[in-house]
Parts: structure tokens; sequence; C-alpha cells
């Protein structure tokens, strides 16, 4: 209840509230997995539980925000998370019963609960619509750039929990084995293993380390980096820090936050690479010699991770779109300006909003990205030789194993 309060009422992203609850620092991590799935499942319905929630309580009550936050968690038991309805109703009413502001609202929460349970199965014909979960602006959005059948695919794809992403160092088929996963087109491996990622095999090794498969594609697209010196701008978390230095880079990591690049050192010692960190504005960094290749993954409004982190599809608003576009034609020219004549820039966003990768190609020399360099999706390749990725691409008949992140990456030679 509270995590979800902090998402929907204060506009703080839910990893960052996660990382700073005293309270979920404190269960154990089956406790901890439970929570996380309570909240995520209902951020993924939010809107569709909120439509129907106000389909039944006629005029809610105001200052009722410990109730509505509770009516929505049990809600997402209810319908999505196949919770027994005497668990879900029991738990929501002891909660209330609790809490000094919604003790005398018990009796309104559990007749609305009993009734959605009764009623589940015409409730949802009635209000679950994908475009129903997804901002009007944003939707509007969508429809405009990729049509509306492909926004609705987009939107429905933000409903399933995404599987477990890895690169590895090596033999990604032995990996996929020993994590009941498979292998993708792209090399990475996919598992959809449960439990606490450190306890996984291989993770105390520093064989492999997560990352979805759509955002290690920009690293390979600078072809052979062994031995050559290459910027990792943004680079927290250090995924694609990893893959450089992974493939013999001599790579200088720089990233405006200290304790971002505190943890990518950590996740490189694990692993047994190293990288040059550096923590700067990277607007305002100016190193001593020029570098043969430059990977910028830019701020960005995030919207193609929302499978991944559906708290923003709440946190963010149509004016971010134009801000970051403006910073990160600003970051584009900055990092061509740090390059070796004939070098290599490759830019990405995880963003699905034209402005934030589409629009930035025009006016510029892009250098095509070829089919063989994406085999089995080639279809991830835009007319204009850039990389368009979407949550809806990589069908899988389970679902959990579908889907690849929204990503736009551009190749630039100076």
């Amino acid at each position: 209840m509270a995590l979800l309060a902090s998402v929907v009422e204060k506009r703080q992203p839910l990893d960052a509230t996660l990382e700073n609850d005293k309270a979920f620092a404190a269960l154990d991590t089956r406790d901890k997995a439970l929570a996380r799935a309570i909240v995520g499942t209902t951020l993924r319905h939010y809107g569709t539980i909120d439509a129907i929630l106000s389909s039944l309580i006629q005029k809610r009550p105001r200052g009722a925000g410990t109730l509505n936050r509770i009516l929505e968690t049990a809600t997402a038991q209810l319908l999505f998370m196949g919770v027994a309805d005497h668990a879900a109703v029991s738990v929501a009413i002891d909660q209330l019963a609790a809490d000094r502001d919604g003790a005398h609202f018990k009796g309104l929460a559990n007749a609305v609960l009993r009734r959605i349970a009764r009623e589940r199965e015409t409730l949802l014909a009635e209000f679950a619509m994908p475009e129903g979960d997804t901002p009007e602006w944003l939707w509007r959005r969508w429809v405009a750039a990729y049509g509306e059948a492909t926004a609705r695919a987009i939107a429905d794809a933000h409903h399933t929990e995404p599987s477990l992403d890895l690169s590895v160092k090596s033999d990604p088929a032995d990996w996929a084995a020993k994590l009941d996963g498979i292998v993708l087109p792209t090399g990475s491996v996919r598992t959809v293993a449960g439990g606490d990622v450190p306890s996984l095999a291989g993770y105390a090794e520093g064989q492999w380390w997560v990352q979805d498969a759509a955002a290690a594609l920009p690293a390979k697209l600078l072809g052979d980096v062994a031995g050559k010196r290459i910027a990792d701008l943004c680079a927290a978390p250090g995924g694609k820090t990893a893959q450089l230095a992974a493939a013999g880079a001599v790579v200088t990591a720089v990233d405006i936050s200290s304790p971002r690049l505190e943890r990518l050192a950590a996740n490189l010692k694990r692993l047994n690479l190293a990288a040059e960190t550096v923590a700067s504005d990277v607007l305002k960094w100016q190193p001593a010699a020029e570098f043969d290749a430059i990977l910028l993954d830019a701020p960005c409004t995030a919207t193609g991770t929302i499978r991944r982190h559906p708290d923003v599809v709440w946190l963010k608003r149509a004016e971010d779109v134009a801000a970051l576009a403006k910073l990160q034609a600003k970051m584009i020219d900055h990092a061509l300006g740090l390059l070796k004549p004939g070098g290599t820039l490759v830019y990405c966003t995880c963003s699905l909003e034209p402005e934030e990768g589409e629009g930035h190609a025009a006016g510029r020399t892009v250098d095509p990205i070829r089919p063989d360099e994406v085999v089995g999706l080639a279809e991830i390749i835009t007319p204009a030789g850039t990389i368009r990725t979407l949550p809806s691409h990589l069908p899988n008949a389970n679902p959990r194993l579908a889907g690849l992140d929204g990503f736009f990456v551009m190749r630039l030679r100076k």
C-alpha cells in the first residue's frame, strides 16, 4: 500500500522507493517478491482497476488515500494474480482495521471487494482494455507513431511481467540449459527462473549480468572493439560497459551519478572486468584524448521499459518528451566532438517516442545497420537503417518469453 502510494501520489520511482523503504528491507526474500509483484501488477492494470472501482463506488470518499490504495492492490490480486478471494479480502480488511483513518471504511471495502470477486468476469469484459491502462497522452502518441493495431499490441505487452534476460560471457546454450531458459537470436539468454537473482547459478562466479536483449544490441553495433578506446556515456547501470569490456575494449564509463558508478564498478568487479569510471556531466566532460568509438545511451522518458518498470507510465508527462529530446540532441553533438576522425557513435534510447529516436536522424549522416548485424530480427531495422524495437516484438507462445524493451538505435560516423 505504502509502495503504491509513493508512485501514484508522490510520483517517486518504484525502484528508488524499494531501496529506501525500511519496512520493505525488513521482509524476507519471498515476501519482498510478493510485495513487488502486487505493486507491479496494480500499476500494470491501474487504469482498469480505477475504472472498475469508480463504477462500484459512485463517490470516492475525500482524503481516503489509504482506502483507495488498499482497494487497488486488493483488486489487482482478485482480478489478475489468482489470489484466493477470501485471502485478498481478508488482508485488505485487516490493513484498514490497522489504520486510524481507514478503519471506518471496513464495511464499504468488504462489500466492494466481495462484489468484484463475484462479478470478476463481467467486470473484466466491460473494463479491461489495453489502452485503458495507458495515459491518454501516451496512447495518442503511440497511435500516431505506430498505428492503432501496433499501439494496442504495445499496451497489451505491458500487462505481462517480462522474463529475465542475461548477457553471458560465453556459451549461451550451456547457460540457457542451466537456468532453464532459451537462447534468443541476439545471443542473450532468456529465462523465467524465479527467486533472488544473486542466488541463481553463475551470478556469484561473474558468468553473466542482467540486461534486456534490446539493450544488448547497441554495443554489438560497434563491431570488433578489441583494443579500441571506447567511451560509454551515461553508462550506469553498466550492462553496456560490461559488454564492451568483455569484448576487449579499453572502456571509459561516464555517468553523472557517483552512487550509480559505484554500483557499476561493483558489478564489474563481480564479473572480473575492468573499466575506467568518471563521474561527470557528459555535456561538460572534456577528455584528454579522442576516442575510437562512443556509445551514448542518453537520458530519456524510458517509455520503452514499461514492461519492466510499470511505474514509468504514471511518472512521465507529455512535456518531458520535448525537454529530453533537446538534451539528447546536445549530447549527440558533444559526443561526436569527442571522436577521432572516422570514429563511430552509436546513439540509443529506451524510449518509444519518435522525437527521442527517429527525430535525431534528420540532418545527420547515418551509417546504416545491416540485417546480418541483427540475425533473426531483420524486422527491427527501419528503412533509414536505424533500429526500432517494440515491446510487441519477438513473439512466443509463452507470453513470459516474448517481447523486447522499446529501443531506438542509430549509428553515426564522424
